[in-house]
């Protein structure tokens, strides 16, 4: 099925990668994973993001991960795939894989390791837009990637086409807010925020919603807040956020993204296992997630 971004809107899980102990890719955990949120009513997918450990996975891993996202949702949804590679040819690789398993756009990270200025940025995306199979959403995320996308420069390169909309985790509003007033002359540019605790807030101010990682574990809380934010029953939004805010706070144990993957473990979805050298919750630390997570995961 073909899905227009332009209406794209809601909720698209950041999803994690299952994988078994050894770190080899779980088929079986990723198509039970997409069931999970699918049938909690969220919008779109996003695999191969930062909490799908992407930069932590080789190129065999990715397509693995990527096939059988593709192959579970089984076109009722839009799947959005991530891209984070250093070199223009790899992201053209990651552009072409995606493309070619039917992935409907791909959020793109700026390169990274090396600083680089703004005229460099525009140079990557316009580089990368040219002869694309795929629209491009920019992914801003400087504190994984040390570089900030300016508004102008989104800007800019929203004008040109070059990009159709940006997935915001700086966890900065103010920079959030920049970004909006900067492509509000383009309605269908979209403007997701990555942060869960400011999904309320950034709706209120005209954003298209979320792209997070809470979604894997309490996918019907996170769209209960968005539909009611959306809707403008911002008492229910409200109260609804609060929980969504103590169940981010709760999965911030440990080393991103463990805490995220031990709690959809909790729910049987799949194993608890990060990609090495990132470890799984020790048992204290998962007695204290379990605990932590009392409540916050009962249906909305």
């Amino acid at each position: 099925m073909k899905f227009e971004l332009k209406n794209l809107r809601g909720v698209l899980p950041a999803l994690i990668s299952p994988l078994t102990r050894e770190g080899a890719v779980d088929e079986g955990g990723t198509r039970r994973l997409v069931e999970h949120v699918l049938a909690a009513g969220v919008h779109g997918l996003l695999p191969l993001g930062s909490t799908g450990e992407t930069a932590s996975l080789d190129e065999g891993a990715r397509r693995q991960v990527l096939a059988a996202v593709m192959d579970a949702a089984g076109g009722r949804v839009p799947v959005i795939c991530g891209v984070a590679q250093t070199h223009l040819k790899a992201a053209r690789a990651e552009l072409a894989a995606a493309a070619s398993m039917g992935a409907t756009a791909a959020l793109v990270a700026p390169p990274f390791y090396y600083p680089i200025d703004q005229a460099t940025v525009l140079d990557f995306y316009r580089r990368l837009a040219d002869g694309s199979p795929l629209p491009l959403l920019v992914y801003n995320i400087p504190q994984n990637t040390k570089v900030v996308i300016e508004p102008p420069t989104l800007s800019t390169l929203a004008h040109e086409g070059a990009v159709v909309g940006i997935k915001d985790s700086s966890r900065d509003f103010e920079y959030f807010e920049r970004v909006l007033l900067a492509t509000r002359e383009l309605p269908d540019f979209r403007v997701f925020t990555g942060s869960d605790t400011m999904l309320m807030a950034a709706v209120a101010i005209g954003g298209a919603g979320t792209i997070c990682g809470a979604a894997n574990v309490a996918p019907g809380l996170v769209v209960s807040v968005f539909e009611a934010a959306d809707s403008g029953q911002w008492e229910l939004a409200r109260t609804r956020q609060d929980r969504l805010i103590e169940l981010v706070m709760a999965v911030r144990e440990g080393v991103f993204p463990a805490a995220i993957k031990a709690g959809v473990a909790m729910q049987g979805v799949c194993e608890p296992w990060p990609m090495p050298p990132v470890a799984a919750l020790d048992e204290a630390a998962t007695a204290r997630l379990r605990k932590r997570l009392e409540g916050l995961l009962a249906p909305v």
